[in-house]
This record gives C-alpha cells, structure tokens and sequence, in this order.
C-alpha cells in the first residue's frame, strides 16, 4: 500500500514539474502548407509557422512537434528558424515509428558563474518544417 501511495506522489511531483518546464508562453500559428513531388514514389511537405517568444518569457525550452502521419521512411524531418531573413537555427531529427517528432531547443541559457540568463530566442520568427511523405496521387 506505501509502494502505490509513493509512486502515485512521486508520478504527481513529475507531472506537475513537466507542466511547470514546458513553455506556455510562446505561441506559434500555421501559416501555409504546401507539397511539392519529388519523384513518383516521395513529395515534399513544407508547412510554415510563426513562433512568438515574448519578452517576459522565464522558461527555458520551446519544442516543435508534429502529430503521427504519413512519412517516407528513413527521412528526417529538417526544422528551420528564421529571424526575418536570416537563418538562426536549423535542425535534423528522425521521426518516431508512427511518424511523430519532436524537437526541444534552448529558448533560455542561465550562465552558472554570472547567475545572468541570456535569451537565446526572442520576438518572432518564421520556422520552416520540411517532411517527406509518401505520393498520395499516382500521378506526378
């Protein structure tokens, strides 16, 4: 009984601090996707985002995700953020087996000798997701 009781307190501690790390702050809205073929077996899917960190963010991690779907096996999903025109971060991340990812970046840095927090990102940004997925329509 001491075992169930235990390990449901320490489960809620967990959940409570997952709720507390996870940037609610940032907001993103999608703002176009498009598919463009490949070849007659792959296309590509680019969906673009507006994020936007706000000034007075405390928390330190952003995540971009995407929900199980179609993918052609063996292709990362390839992330990239924009500060108007200017590339500042870029990634590559496999996918799970049912075709969801997720990707967590530093959005906050605290300098453990200053005790000073710099902020990495700020303001909005354009983010470009890129996914290859497999041809729906049989003809390209």
């Amino acid at each position: 009984m001491n075992k169930n009781i235990s390990l449901l307190a320490m489960t809620s501690i967990i959940a409570l601090l997952a709720i507390m790390i996870i940037p609610n702050t940032a907001s993103a809205i999608t703002n176009e996707i498009t598919v463009t073929p490949i070849n007659e077996k792959v296309s590509l899917e680019t969906t673009i985002t507006t994020l936007v960190v706000p000034e007075n963010n405390t928390l330190p991690w952003g995540t971009v995700y995407g929900s199980a779907s179609d993918v052609a096996e063996r292709y990362p999903v390839i992330i990239q953020f924009y500060k108007g025109d200017e590339a500042v971060h870029i990634a590559q991340i496999d996918t799970k087996g049912d075709g969801s990812y997720e990707y967590k970046f530093r959005v906050r840095n605290l300098d453990t000798q200053t005790g000073q927090f710099t902020d990495i990102f700020q303001g909005e940004y354009t983010v470009k997701i890129f996914k290859v997925i497999p041809n729906t329509n049989q003809v390209v």
